[in-house]
């Protein structure tokens, strides 16, 4: 409340404030965990329906140029000024008013956000400031400007799967976007690759360490990870564990599999190293190195026949990984080729098996239709995946394609049947994805128990789909201008 001549006004913010402060005082033991739980994602989404906010005002004070009026030293020395932000704080929030902020030309006329899809999720209160930061920074590597179809369906793919995943995911989707963009070379071609390639091992110190640095190719890259996904995997290889499976043993006992990597306490860059250990022994090599999740240690690519036929584009690999098209045939005419057909859908086709484990041809079809873990915000690559029975075997479900998916050993151990475990279903013909597997979180973390796909493994299914949707939009604003009107924010 403020006095105005004797009369007491009510601020814009003060049943905010009001709001607040009730809560701070408002007692929490005896609240229940669900109502704990409940609450703290409440306060989350109004953080984040906050933050919109503070982009809408953060535009009144530019466009109204209150920092000239007041003798601040621009928008950036106000806010720093008059919230006492740090110079940090004060130009990101510049930053993200500038994309994600409704901005006004001289004759008053509003503009739409440089990206709009991520300021209608944050103004949800679907995503976070994290989020939109680091959406904004892959932006900022897609060719072409903000008014180019790729752009907008960028944009739309990070949007739509920031508001189910984690910031920590943005840039590894962003990768996989920008592969999908420049998959002829445009950003960096064969001769950039080659000119960049190089492995530099420093001088042996005192303490009889050396430094390693440098940036490998794409194949070299395919080649190391399905070596890497074996031999440095927890529990293997581990030289202060003299019970660690090594070489080319195979995990016949599953327990002791368990066992071994409950007490391997390397980090990851350790166990790279004492794989590469292991690898160099004298008397071993790649060629000897058996099975991985019951598949040759070796380099699987997945390519389609459209790029195979324009000589353009890239394979992906079961490590996640990506090579260009040209690099991806030389290796292919060193290997021993297998057929795997799809339907329009992109599921294999069915594989009738009676028994439990999945065959070696049913797992080349899931690493090459799937990918990855299924659970939706994982990123793990087919190679880090064990095959999960959709509908459970215990529960009667069958050994066949149609209800084989993969995931993770961390995400596997999820799926259970007590109040907090996952659930798995796979989608019926009538969903937006299907044959795919869904997965349903527990109610902590979604209390409307929706089943949710993980498209992280397939971006460009997901550009393509946004880019069918901008250009459908686009061909009718063409055909009817005047009659359509500006789509709804949360419209293609």
């Amino acid at each position: 409340m403020r006095s105005n001549g004797g009369v007491t006004e009510q601020r814009v913010g003060d049943p905010l404030l009001t709001a607040v402060t009730g809560l701070l005082e408002h007692p929490l033991a005896g609240l229940s965990d669900d109502r704990v739980t409940e609450l703290l994602r409440d306060v989350e989404r109004s953080t984040r329906m906050l933050t919109a906010l503070t982009n809408r005002l953060t535009v009144e004070v530019v466009e109204r140029h209150i920092p000239a009026r007041v003798g601040a030293h621009g928008p950036k020395g106000f806010l720093m000024e008059t919230l006492r932000l740090s110079s940090q704080e004060a130009g990101r929030r510049i930053a993200a008013a500038r994309s994600l902020g409704t901005w006004h030309d001289m004759a008053g006329e509003a503009h739409e956000p440089q990206h709009p899809r991520t300021a209608a999720a944050l103004a949800d209160g679907d995503i976070s400031a994290d989020h939109a930061s680091r959406i904004a920074a892959v932006l900022k590597r897609v060719p072409g400007s903000t008014a180019d179809p790729e752009f907008e369906a960028a944009e739309q793919v990070l949007a739509e799967h920031a508001c189910t995943g984690s910031p920590d995911d943005i840039a590894k989707v962003g990768d996989a976007i920008l592969a999908y963009l420049d998959p002829d070379g445009k950003l960096t071609d064969d001769g950039d690759r080659k000119r960049m390639r190089g492995l530099m091992i420093g001088h042996q110190r005192a303490d009889g360490m050396s430094p390693i640095r440098g940036e490998i190719t794409p194949t070299l890259r395919a080649l190391l990870d399905p070596v890497v996904a074996k031999m440095a995997r927890p529990g293997m290889n581990n030289p202060d564990d003299p019970e660690s499976p090594s070489g080319d043993c195979e995990y016949v006992d599953r327990e002791a599999m368990v066992a071994a990597a409950a007490r391997d306490t390397r980090t990851a860059a350790q166990r790279n190293h004492d794989a590469l250990v292991a690898l160099l022994q004298p008397g071993r090599s790649a060629d000897q190195l058996g099975s991985h999740r019951g598949l040759p240690v070796s380099t699987i690519l997945t390519m389609s026949i459209t790029d195979v036929e324009r000589a353009a584009g890239v394979a992906t690999t079961a490590t996640g990984g990506t090579v260009p098209l040209a690099e991806a045939l030389k290796l292919a005419e060193r290997s021993q080729p297998f057929l795997m057909v799809f339907d329009h859908q992109g599921v294999p086709l069915h594989f009738g098996r009676t028994k439990r484990l999945a065959t070696a041809a049913q797992r080349m079809a899931l690493i090459a239709s799937v990918r990855g873990c299924t659970r939706p915000g994982c990123d793990a690559p087919a190679s880090l995946c064990a095959t999960h029975h959709v509908t459970d075997w215990i529960k009667n479900g069958p050994t066949d394609i149609d209800n084989e998916t993969l995931a993770c050993d961390h995400c596997h151990a999820l799926v259970n049947d007590g109040p907090n475990g996952w659930k798995t279903v796979a989608l019926g013909p009538d969903s937006t994805h299907p044959g795919r597997t869904a997965w349903i979180a527990p109610p902590h973390i979604d209390p409307t128990r929706t089943p949710r796909v993980n498209n992280r493994h397939h971006p460009g299914e997901l550009l393509a789909e946004a880019m069918s949707r901008i250009h459908h939009r686009n061909e009718q604003h063409r055909q009817s201008p005047k009659q359509l009107q500006r789509p709804d924010k949360h419209a293609a």
